[in-house]
């Protein structure tokens, strides 16, 4: 019983001997950071063995949030980790004499840390990191990743607005050592963007750092610097459905002007109210647009089009209701408004008239035809003209009238009645050949306009369509 005992104790003994002991983890801490920071380690000293020896400082940057791009005042926002780390020889040591501690965790204002600083900077307080504890493991690597909201400026180019790329740099480097005291080196060809959230109108294309050595007159020494340069690409369905649709919509309307008769009252108005909506529109979408004078958008040049396209739209729809409303008694048809636009024209546009025939060959002929009648009309008389009667005829007419009078002097008072009946055709010729003129060449006019009409229509489709493809399309990232 005595024995099973003791051999219980020593097992028990064994056991606790083994198990790790906390409550001496807090003395090997305190004793490892009393030996580190001595009165021999001066934070304001290079830790480097050699005073002619660079420190090398191995720089990245984590890419966390595109958080806002400002066109206007050209600057961006972002949420940006970055990643320094060095060796620093005075803290080192041997985890087997400190209870196997690896790792501390200091404050940043008790160690030496490089004064790495973003040269673009456009924050308020220039430096937009938050202070963090630096992780120093027992060979001296030391690392320190502040989190920090950096506002940078960047180049903005809106050429191509809506469908633009924009490259922004976000420059650093050592603020006060040279290359001989700091050589800072990059961590890989580009910024790390796993963690990266996406962004509601901008789509990050790339993040690609260079590591640039520059000297300058003033100092032999090199001046290194980094350069992460974000390419970004602006997100284009927002501005498609809410800019360049509507845009479309109403320079589809414009041109509905042209296929309003002239006789409804509406087309001026209507054109004009199409232009009144949308210079509305456009005064919207300059709150939307960069305001910027150093290039002209490509939504401004589609949108100034339109708005051109629009402003004549309006200017020859009063040309054609100016025609369409034009009479015999204000105004006598040109030949070549006759010629050229009723009939030339509307042949090649593919118009006619109801009952009358519109070809080449008719169109010659009607040139001759033309020729003919006025030349057979000088050769007429005045009865003829009236009574669209052959001169021979007339003489006829008139002898077999004297013989008839010749052989009854009681046909005296006929022959007065005939002059009074052949006065009052001559007036009732003359006003119903009038009417039919006067009706001809209304209706000349009106046609002519209508021709107008549909030369418009498809002049101003044609410019729609085309300026739409040459403009929109033109952008080198419509389809990227």
């Amino acid at each position: 019983m005595g024995g099973s005992l003791w051999l219980y104790l020593c097992l028990a003994a064994f056991i606790i001997f083994l198990l790790p002991r906390p409550t001496l983890q807090g003395p090997f801490e305190k004793k490892l950071i009393k030996k580190l920071f001595n009165d021999d380690y001066d934070k304001m000293e290079r830790p480097a063995q050699n005073d002619s020896h660079p420190v090398r400082v191995d720089f990245g940057l984590t890419l966390q949030q595109i958080i806002d791009v400002d066109e206007k005042n050209q600057i961006i926002a972002t949420n940006v980790w970055l990643n320094l780390m060095w060796n620093d020889y005075h803290l080192r040591w041997n985890p087997k004499n400190y209870g196997g501690i690896d790792k501390l965790r200091i404050p940043p204002g008790k160690l030496w840390r490089p004064d790495i600083l973003m040269y673009n900077s456009a924050d308020e307080s220039f430096d937009g990191t938050f202070p963090v504890n630096m992780v120093v493991t027992h060979d001296g690597n030391t690392t320190y990743i502040p989190p920090g909201m950096f506002k940078s400026t960047c180049k903005i180019d809106i050429t191509w607005f809506p469908f633009d790329d924009q490259f922004c740099d976000m420059k650093f480097g050592s603020w006060t050592h040279d290359g001989s005291k700091i050589d800072l080196q990059n961590q890989g060809d580009e910024g790390d963007t796993s963690t990266f959230i996406r962004n509601g109108e901008w789509d990050l294309r790339g993040f690609p750092c260079v590591r640039n050595v520059q000297y300058y007159a003033c100092c032999p020494e090199p001046y290194i610097d980094i350069v992460f340069t974000m390419h970004i690409r602006r997100r284009k369905l927002y501005f498609l459905a809410n800019l360049i649709l509507p845009c479309m919509i109403l320079s589809s309307l414009c041109l509905v002007t042209f296929l309003i008769p002239p006789d409804a009252g509406e087309k001026v108005s209507f054109g004009v109210t199409i232009l009144l909506s949308l210079t509305v529109f456009l005064l919207l979408v300059a709150e939307t647009m960069p305001p910027t004078s150093d290039a002209v958008p490509l939504i401004g040049m589609y949108f100034a089009c339109i708005m051109i396209m629009c402003s004549l739209s309006v200017v020859f729809t009063v040309l054609v209701l100016n025609y369409h409303h034009r009479s015999a008694d204000t105004h006598e048809m040109p030949e070549w408004v006759k010629k050229g636009i009723c009939e030339w024209l509307a042949w090649i546009l593919r118009m006619k008239r109801p009952g009358k025939e519109l070809s080449r060959k008719k169109l010659v002929q009607n040139a001759k035809l033309r020729e003919l009648e006025l030349r057979e009309r000088s050769s007429k008389s005045l009865l003829a003209n009236v009574l669209d009667l052959d001169d021979d005829f007339r003489r006829d007419t008139q002898n077999s009238f004297n013989v008839k009078i010749d052989d009854n002097l009681h046909m005296c008072s006929t022959r007065s009645e005939l002059h009074s009946i052949i006065k009052e055709l001559k007036y009732i010729t003359n006003k119903m050949r009038k009417d039919e003129d006067d009706q001809e060449v209304e209706g000349d006019w009106k046609f002519a306009a209508m021709v107008i009409d549909r030369l418009c229509l498809i002049m101003f489709s044609t410019f729609t369509i085309t300026s739409t493809c040459a403009i929109l399309f033109s952008a080198p990232t419509m389809f990227g």
